[in-house]
């Protein structure tokens, strides 16, 4: 999730120099972090080198690729409670080599069925809370596990939970950056009932290097290895679920739990300069960079140059005009009637980029009129099976609702709903809420070619188009195109309810040049430096020619890419 350090500044290139962020490298681009990884037998990309490991190793036993991003998710559950967890909620995309076919599977999570409206204007509420009882949804993320093992697993689920299973007993290291997250965390949500007792360390916060035990998290996964996706929605774990909410003023319930299911859904393509570029459609937000690359493939972005105002502005004004697509669209697809065809069309993509002012910095802009923090992973294995899966809890930590004895928290995705009567997003009971969080893939002739991802909220359409753009236009590497310095829109009108007025404003990470930030604002760009805000990116390629994997990890994380 976003965790901001916000500094205003009048001049914003003066903070900034060419190439702030580069590395004395032999080969490749001056930003690149290091080398790709490239491995024959199988790959791993995660946020977390303990999480990396244990994929590998239950590829290494027989696992296929499901095998191992399951396992995965579940390690990271435990060792980055602050971006993920089983409170939380998942999607994934699989590209299945037996049937040379891309599965999509949405399992998020639906508003509590005793949760009315009513209750938010009885307590003098315009919008949903951040934290507490109110904007917790069905966690979604276990039936996810169990849908992708049904359909495609090999190995036992006991055998994919036991090392996370004996890292939560035994204990883990803390990273740096996962220690600052959690004091984040805990500022905000650490009063809540639970939360202490759960992660805390004798009554502290875990600082780096710290060994951390979560016992309930290793009885929790225990019981869903030998109980299985009943063990969570019908069992224990709901009925103390159920009574904790109850508790805490909350309306999750044990009917919520027991009557949730996933669904397995066609990913969304559109073609960027020969290459398909696949997304899930709403309730998530990831047709946002199809729209974004659809109007972008109508200029010469190679041209422009990457460090070039003609590209950053092109870019943005793109984005401006996905987002308000995203604002008004964008949601439920089982309570509204989504024209998502219509919104990656080509067609539509000509008509929005006439309203590009190649020049100006549009302060406003309206959606198209239609008649009628997180962890991602990516895991490939020797058969060729690749999984693209993203998972998380929301806010961090989500909602600060710990449950007794679980080992995790509850998320607060319910936050996402708006309130606004007639919106395609308006809260109701049984509704999935719009969601950030969304996986990518990207084929070629109907063969697979790279399975990635960019945590961070809203942040993630605008990454995952830079990362296409960054791969096709600019010819990065894989590396390359994760450690390219990003840029990132704020302020456009949103889901929530929320309007772009004023333009939003713009943040550049180092590395893009002073003469570049002063023609920005010249064209009437509010510039903003921004710290942490960008995003973490993992990455799979196929070589088909080498018959190799190659793999790529965000250096602004913890993440490692490993194969064998």
């Amino acid at each position: 999730m976003l965790f901001r350090v916000c500094l205003v500044v009048s001049v914003f290139f003066l903070f900034v120099s060419h190439f702030a962020n580069g590395y004395d490298r032999i080969t490749g681009k001056p930003f690149a972090s290091r080398s790709e990884v490239i491995a024959q037998n199988g790959m791993v990309a995660t946020s977390q080198p303990l999480a990396t490991q244990v994929a590998l190793d239950i590829l290494k036993q027989g696992g296929n690729a499901i095998d191992a991003a399951i396992a995965a998710n579940a390690m990271l559950g435990l060792v980055e409670p602050t971006g993920s967890g089983v409170g939380g909620d998942l999607f994934a995309m699989v590209w299945y080599a037996e049937e040379n076919k891309l599965y999509g599977l949405n399992a998020s999570g639906r508003s509590p069925r005793q949760l009315t409206a009513d209750v938010f204007t009885e307590k003098g509420l315009t919008q949903i809370p951040k934290f507490g009882p109110l904007p917790v949804s069905v966690p979604g993320a276990v039936d996810g596990w169990f849908e992708l093992h049904n359909k495609f697993g090999t190995l036992p689920m006991s055998t994919l939970l036991t090392p996370a299973i004996r890292y939560a007993r035994n204990g883990f290291p803390v990273s740096e950056l996962i220690a600052y997250y959690w004091q984040v965390n805990a500022e905000r949500i650490g009063h809540y009932e639970g939360f202490a007792e759960t992660f805390l360390i004798n009554g502290k916060l875990p600082q780096k290097g710290d060994l951390f035990k979560n016992p309930g998290l290793a009885v929790t996964y225990e019981k869903i290895a030998t109980g299985g996706r009943d063990a969570f929605y019908k069992g224990d774990i709901a009925r103390i679920i159920d009574a904790y909410m109850k508790s805490q003023g909350g309306y999750l319930s044990y009917q919520d739990l027991s009557s949730h299911t996933s669904e397995w859904v066609e990913p969304v393509s559109a073609n960027y300069r020969g290459y398909d570029v696949w997304e899930l459609p709403p309730n998530g937000q990831g047709i946002a960079a199809l729209q974004i690359l659809n109007i972008l493939e109508r200029y010469d972005i190679e041209g422009m140059g990457f460090d070039s105002a003609d590209y950053i502005h092109t870019f943005v004004e793109a984005k401006k005009l996905a987002f308000e697509d995203r604002a008004k669209f964008y949601a439920d697809p089982e309570f509204n009637a989504i024209p998502v065809d219509w919104l990656v069309s080509k067609d539509y993509a000509r008509e929005r980029q006439a309203l590009i002012d190649n020049d100006k910095a549009a302060t406003r802009v309206d959606a198209g009129r239609y008649e009628g923090d997180t962890v991602y992973l990516t895991v490939a294995d020797k058969e060729g099976n690749m999984v693209s899966l993203i998972q998380s809890n929301y806010r961090g930590m989500g909602s600060g609702m710990t449950p007794p004895g679980l080992g995790f928290v509850l998320q607060n995705r319910g936050e996402l709903f708006t309130l606004e009567k007639g919106h395609f997003n308006e809260f109701r009971p049984g509704k999935r809420p719009f969601h950030t969080i969304i996986p990518a893939f990207v084929t070629r002739n109907g063969e697979p070619i790279l399975s990635f991802g960019v945590m961070g909220g809203g942040t993630q359409p605008q990454m995952h188009a830079q990362i296409i753009v960054n791969l096709l236009d600019f010819g990065m590497n894989l590396q390359e195109a994760g450690d390219a310095p990003r840029i990132l829109h704020s302020g456009s009108s949103s889901p929530t309810g929320a309007l772009m007025r004023d333009g939003g404003y713009v943040s550049l990470e180092s590395g893009f040049s002073e003469e570049v930030q002063r023609e920005l604002m010249k064209r009437g760009h509010t510039l903003q430096r921004e710290v942490g805000v960008f995003g973490g990116y993992q990455a799979i390629a196929w070589d088909k020619q080498k018959k190799v994997y190659i793999g790529a990890s965000e250096s602004r994380k913890d993440g490692q890419a490993a194969g064998y």
